[in-house]
This record gives C-alpha cells, structure tokens and sequence, in this order.
C-alpha cells in the first residue's frame, strides 16, 4: 500500500504548530480561526493571496517557513489541522491563564477602596 501523498508530513505538522503558538501568543485566535474558516472553500485562492502579502505577514513566519506555508495553505487539509493546533493551544493558554497566581488580598477591590487594615469609614458625621 502506498503512502498518501496528501498526507501532511512531520515537518508541516511542526509549521502549522509554530504558526498555531505565535498566533496564541499575539492572542490572534478569534480572528486567525474566523478568517481561516471562511477561506476553507477557496484554500488554492488563499494560499496565493498569502504570496501577494507576503511583506506583512512576515512578523509571524520567516521567509523560507513563509513560503512552505503559502504552498501548505492551498490544502485543505492543512487548514482543519492548523485551526485544531491554534483552538488546542489557546485552550492550554487560557487554562494557563486562570490558573496563574489569584491576585493580592484587597489589590481586586479597585481604586477609592480602604486599604487592608484602614478603618471603616462611618455614613454621615
């Protein structure tokens, strides 16, 4: 039996899990998965597209890691992978995130609040 030749290969998968981290990291999710999504139907459209604003989107990937994947984007297949690496890491950064260290005694209680240990203040005097 042979291989499948659409397979994503070990190589894509760690692309599209970098790409996935650097998106969570700009905490760009929402709107990476949104536009992902709607380009799903026209992906050989897009991953040309990517060519034309290469420039910009060069703060995400470097150029040879650009390249492969605009060539990637044009797979369908590609795009339901990177859209369940960007939902499984930003669930692990929001779980991260509630579960970091709660805030200090009284620092929740916001601006005009007494301090711990200052005394109440009284109604009318």
């Amino acid at each position: 039996m042979t291989s499948d030749p659409t397979a994503l290969t070990p190589e894509d998968l760690d692309l599209l899990e970098r790409v996935a981290v650097r998106v969570v990291e700009l905490r760009l999710e929402v709107p990476a998965i949104l536009t992902l999504e709607s380009v799903r139907p026209m992906s050989v459209v897009a991953g040309q597209a990517m060519i034309f604003f290469q420039p910009l989107a060069q703060a995400l990937l470097r150029f040879g890691d650009y390249r492969r994947f605009a060539a990637l984007a044009e797979r369908r297949e590609t795009i339901e992978a990177l859209v369940t690496a960007i939902e499984r890491r930003a669930e692990a950064a929001r779980r991260a995130r509630t579960t970091a260290s709660p805030p200090a005694p009284g620092a929740a209680a916001g601006p005009g609040a007494p301090a711990p240990g200052d005394p109440p203040s009284g109604g009318a005097r």
